[in-house]
């Protein structure tokens, strides 16, 4: 167990999940792209590449919709199809992750809590609103916004200097193994990964000190109170 002054919270894949129904969104794409639709949802889900970029969505969507495009021998403006796919999500069809809302109420038990997201604010602060949670973080970094975004330390230490705590007593808690445990260390905090596949325990040249199934086991990690 650990006891930190600060605790900062990835958004999307660690709080909180997109509940949009896939075939509204597949189909979406194909719409506003003014394309005729080929294939299906689950050809884009196994042409994609990993989990989701945060940094640039459209250009990891695009290699996708190449991949299926190429499967179905079609040649179309793929970089549509994604631009046209991020068109059509609903930013405010959003749940909570398993654990995620106890994890949130752990952690303003032992400390500060942020949230560290690199999305734009206009994207991600609706999804704050859905759920009714914004008020539940001390600072709130959109890195979507800054010059430079996770695993850069810039959003790590806008978050840190706001609520003044130093980095050795800070916890960050996130999905991505290159994103939010290497941004982590990079930035001087301790890294929790909670992976969106429950079966995914391989952390490669990463090493957290922490490894969740769920965040339901947060509070296995903390000092108690």
């Amino acid at each position: 167990m650990a006891s930190f002054d600060a605790i900062l919270f990835d958004l999307d894949g660690t709080l909180i999940q997109n509940d949009q129904d896939s075939e509204t969104i597949y189909t979406g794409a194909f719409s506003v792209a003014g394309i005729d639709r080929f294939g299906e949802p689950s050809d884009l889900w196994q042409a994609l590449d990993g989990p989701p970029h945060p940094t640039d969505p459209e250009s990891y969507l695009a290699a996708g919709f190449d991949r299926v495009a190429t499967q179905y021998e079609r040649a179309v403006d793929t970089r549509a199809l994604a631009r046209g796919f991020i068109e059509t999500v609903d930013h405010t069809a959003v749940s909570f992750r398993p654990g995620a809302r106890a994890a949130l109420d752990t952690a303003r038990d032992h400390g500060h809590v942020g949230l560290v997201t690199n999305g734009p604010e206009r994207r991600q602060s609706v999804k704050l609103d859905a759920l009714d949670i914004t008020d539940a973080f001390d600072v709130i970094v959109y890195a979507g916004d800054m010059p430079r975004r996770k695993p850069h330390p810039d959003p790590f230490d806008r978050a840190l200097g706001t609520l003044d705590v130093p980095p050795a007593a800070s916890l960050h808690v996130g999905d991505s193994l290159e994103f939010d445990v290497g941004g982590a260390h990079g930035a001087g905090l301790d890294a929790a990964w909670c992976p969106r596949e429950r079966d995914t325990v391989e952390t490669g040249s990463y090493s957290p000190e922490f490894v969740l199934s769920t965040l339901h086991e947060f509070a296995d990690i903390l000092d108690p109170r």
